[in-house]
């Protein structure tokens, strides 16, 4: 009940957070041993919470739709009015929601192999939005190429890698199921941010922890790491 109070609270403004924040608290439950009906039944409350509040805000709707269907040619087969596509459009700042994802993209691709220089990036000026937060992985590989891009999704399997393994390696449960939420939240956000970035889910505003500018999220993310390493150092 208190993971569930906290994620509404996160959800009426921050989605992605949310969803973070919910797959770590589903997955230490799960490990935890919840029995497989509860699962599903938590399974399925936060399915239909999370289309609610995707319809309760039709800007995070008209980026899922646009997402999959860019030309509405799928909604036009039953929207013969264009009333859904006239409501979607009319609640973006923008009328293209995909415009974010294709500077990302020509940032990335912009880098090549080896990049354009540390500094040296041209869509962050001006062209791509929110680059020093929700798109700072676009700017990487623009800058340091596929190389550095390879690189940070490295980094971040290591945190992964050595989180499960410290994760099945400690006897104390408590050092378990820490651990264990610990990787999946610095992990899952940023293989989200990563996600986001290079297309392969819907456009989401979320920071590539250690990474993207914000003192908050860099505290945070850090006394997470030394948790982490602390439990890492007693299993061995």
């Amino acid at each position: 009940m208190a993971v569930g109070l906290v994620i509404l609270a996160v959800v009426v403004a921050d989605l992605g957070t949310a969803i973070v924040l919910g797959a770590a608290a589903a997955l230490v439950f799960f490990v935890a041993g919840l029995e497989k009906r509860y699962c599903a039944i938590v399974g399925a409350l936060a399915m239909v919470g999370l289309v609610f509040f995707i319809f309760s805000k039709t800007y995070r709707l008209a980026r899922v739709v646009m997402f999959f269907d860019p030309q509405f040619k799928i909604i036009e087969k039953f929207d013969k009015q264009g009333t859904i596509k006239t409501r979607l459009q009319d609640s973006l700042v923008t009328r293209d929601t995909n415009y974010q994802l294709e500077q990302s993209k020509i940032a990335v691709g912009d880098g090549g192999l080896w990049g354009l220089g540390f500094m040296g990036g041209r869509q962050k000026l001006l062209y791509l939005p929110e680059a020093h937060k929700d798109f700072i992985y676009a700017v990487a590989g623009e800058e340091l190429g596929m190389i550095g891009s390879v690189g940070l999704l490295l980094g971040f399997s290591v945190i992964f890698w050595r989180g499960i393994r410290a994760t099945l390696r400690i006897n104390d449960d408590f050092g378990r199921y820490l651990a264990l939420g610990l990787t999946v939240v610095v992990v899952v956000q940023g293989f989200m941010h990563m996600s986001v970035v290079l297309g392969m889910m819907p456009t989401k505003g979320i920071p590539l922890p250690m990474i993207s500018y914000g003192g908050s999220s860099l505290v945070s993310t850090l006394a997470s790491l030394g948790m982490l390493m602390n439990v890492s150092e007693h299993a061995g």
